[in-house]
């Protein structure tokens, strides 16, 4: 169901690779949400780092908009990266696990495409 990995680096300097290496895999970051920072504006103190970054293949994406849209509700991928007992780690559902939630065997090459695509991107970001 996860692609997890443990990252060397700092969770800055993940997100970083990860920024990186997602146009090189024809993925776009959309937004990066940092956990931490969001729950202290909401004034909850939260110890670990945990930023989560949205990405997005647009043309992917409409494939399989336009197959259900409902399929909207688990887009874009998350890539979670964050600190858990002194490590640094980087996770993601895999995209095949979410589309079989929607019982829509047709656009499953689509979805081992992108998850091809989110999987080289995680492992570059934890290199």
């Amino acid at each position: 169901m996860l692609y997890a990995k443990e990252a060397k680096g700092t969770v800055e300097q993940v997100l970083e690779k990860l920024q990186k290496a997602a146009p090189a895999n024809q993925l776009g970051v959309l937004t990066v949400h940092n956990l931490k920072q969001k729950m202290a504006d909401k004034g909850v103190e939260f110890g670990p780092q945990c930023v989560i970054a949205e990405l997005c293949n647009p043309k992917q994406a409409k494939k399989v908009l336009e197959g259900n849209m409902a399929i909207s509700t688990a887009l874009p991928c998350r890539i979670s990266i964050y600190e858990e007992s002194g490590k640094v780690k980087v996770a993601t559902i895999k995209p095949t696990v979410l589309l079989d939630m929607f019982d829509q065997p047709q656009l499953e090459s689509v979805a081992r495409e992108v998850e091809q695509a989110i999987i080289r991107t995680v492992d570059s970001a934890c290199a």
